[in-house]
């Protein structure tokens, strides 16, 4: 751990303030406008934005930023960058559902260096820098140590075109309902990936995700002793799309039921 300290002071900052301004809006009136069919956007998520892009630039004038309603570069760019959500978790907050959260984390050279992701409902904050290990509301955080699918509470979230890929998303899902204790689906992939590091869930899979949606919470699970890769096995990356995280006991039950039904929706003589 080695990080300036001023960064992961941001980064709380950051989210913290997030949290305040969500909360101030959960449940009154503001603008909502479509993205795609089911893909929302909030002028709450914009003005969370602004404000954060406002603190890198007062603080940090030399940082890019990638976020999620204005966006920034997307590949990885050299040297330090924010990759901040606003609000993960959007239609729950649109809906008056109260699971949602701010993401943040700075890499620097396309690595996480540090992480911060607040839930304002349950003012709970998880944090973690590389090497320094995660913790929630300054508490030290370890991933659980189930070791069997059929005990495992697992968790995942469905992508934005899930209605033109039912027999895909829903199959996995499926499989993965026939082999643990339970699956849920919260909505929010950086509070899942938190969840997993407080060793609340066992496991969380999900496909076609942005880089604001995984880079703090990836961090924050390794950071508990988790393991974390895509979907295939391969190393994690922010941009890489996909993602499984367990508590590492389970990395290879859950890796094997993957490649099982992609064996199986595969045609024939093409496997």
């Amino acid at each position: 751990m080695s990080s300036n300290p001023l960064f992961l002071a941001t980064a709380i900052e950051a989210v913290v303030r997030a949290g305040a301004i969500q909360i101030a809006k959960f449940g009154g009136k503001f603008r909502v406008e479509k993205k795609s069919a089911i893909d929302l956007v909030t002028e709450v998520d914009v003005d969370v934005e602004r404000m954060f892009r406002a603190l890198v630039a007062e603080r940090f004038p030399h940082h890019q930023v990638l976020a999620e309603e204005m966006g920034g570069q997307a590949g990885v760019p050299a040297g330090p960058c924010w990759v901040f959500d606003p609000i993960d978790g959007t239609t729950n907050f649109t809906h008056g559902l109260p699971i949602f959260c701010s993401s943040l984390a700075l890499e620097i050279d396309g690595v996480a260096e540090v992480a911060a992701i607040y839930d304002p409902n349950r003012r709970e904050l998880f944090t973690a820098e590389r090497g320094g290990g995660a913790y929630l509301n300054g508490r030290p955080l370890r991933v659980s140590a189930t070791a069997h699918l059929v005990d495992a509470m697992l968790v995942t979230g469905f992508p934005y075109d899930v209605h033109s890929r039912i027999d895909e998303i829903v199959g996995l899902f499926g499989q993965f309902v026939g082999r643990a204790r339970a699956v849920r689906r919260l909505g929010s992939a950086a509070i899942d990936l938190c969840y997993i590091a407080a060793g609340r869930m066992d496991a969380f899979w999900e496909r076609d995700l942005k880089p604001w949606d995984i880079a703090a919470g990836a961090l924050i699970v390794a950071e508990a002793g988790g393991r974390i890769t895509n979907m295939d096995g391969q190393p994690f990356a922010s941009r890489g799309r996909d993602v499984l995280a367990t508590n590492g006991i389970l990395h290879g039950d859950m890796l094997r039921v993957i490649a099982e039904f992609a064996a199986a929706r595969r045609p024939e003589g093409t496997r």
